[in-house]
C-alpha cells in the first residue's frame, strides 16, 4: 500500500522551499557573485498576502542603512481579506542578517560597484525567506557574451543528441 503524500513535492516547492516569486531577469542583467539568505519582518496581513502566492520582486532592490539592511520596493499587495489595518504594499521591510553578514556586505559594496539583488522569495519551515545576491551590472556586450554561449552550448547538446540518434 503507497504511503500518500510520501516522495511528493507541491508545485513549487524544493528541498523545503516553498517558493512565492522569485526575479527571472535578475541573472539577466547582473552578474551574481555571492549569495545570501535573510529574514524578512512582516506583519500578519503580508504573510497573509504571500501564502495566497502574491508578490512581485521586479524592481526590488537592498541596501544597507545605519548598519541595517533594507528590502525597498518589494511588492506585496494588500490582504483581500484584511480590514483597516491592511499593510502599505510598497513599503520597505528590514532583512535578518547577522552582524557579521552585514559587516562583509558594507565593505564589499563600498569598495566596488556592486548592489544587493533579491533573486527569490520563498517560505522555508513556516518563516518567510528572501534569497538576496551581491551582484555587479552588467554591460550590453556582456549580456550579448552570454546570449552567444548559452546558443552555442544549446547547439552542441543538439548536435549530440542527434548524433546519439545516428540521424547525422
Amino acid at each position: 500500500m503507497a504511503k500518500k503524500g510520501k516522495g511528493r513535492k507541491a508545485p513549487g516547492q524544493q528541498d523545503g522551499r516553498q517558493l512565492i516569486a522569485s526575479n527571472r531577469k535578475a541573472r539577466h542583467n547582473y552578474s551574481i557573485l555571492e549569495v545570501f539568505e535573510a529574514g524578512v519582518v512582516l506583519v500578519g496581513t503580508e504573510v497573509k498576502s504571500l501564502r495566497a502566492g502574491q508578490a512581485s520582486l521586479v524592481d526590488a532592490f537592498a541596501s544597507v542603512d545605519d548598519g541595517e539592511v533594507w528590502l525597498r520596493n518589494l511588492h506585496i499587495p494588500e490582504y483581500h481579506h484584511g480590514t483597516w489595518t491592511n499593510h502599505e504594499p510598497r513599503r520597505t521591510r528590514k532583512l535578518l542578517l547577522h552582524r557579521r553578514q552585514i559587516d562583509t556586505l558594507i565593505g564589499k559594496i563600498r569598495d566596488g560597484n556592486l548592489t544587493l539583488v533579491p533573486l527569490s522569495l520563498y517560505f522555508t519551515e513556516g518563516k518567510v525567506k528572501v534569497e538576496l545576491a551581491l551582484a555587479r551590472g552588467k554591460q550590453a556586450h556582456d549580456k550579448r557574451q552570454d546570449l552567444a554561449r548559452r546558443d552555442a552550448q544549446r547547439e552542441v547538446t543538439r548536435a549530440l543528441g542527434r548524433r546519439a540518434k545516428g540521424m547525422s
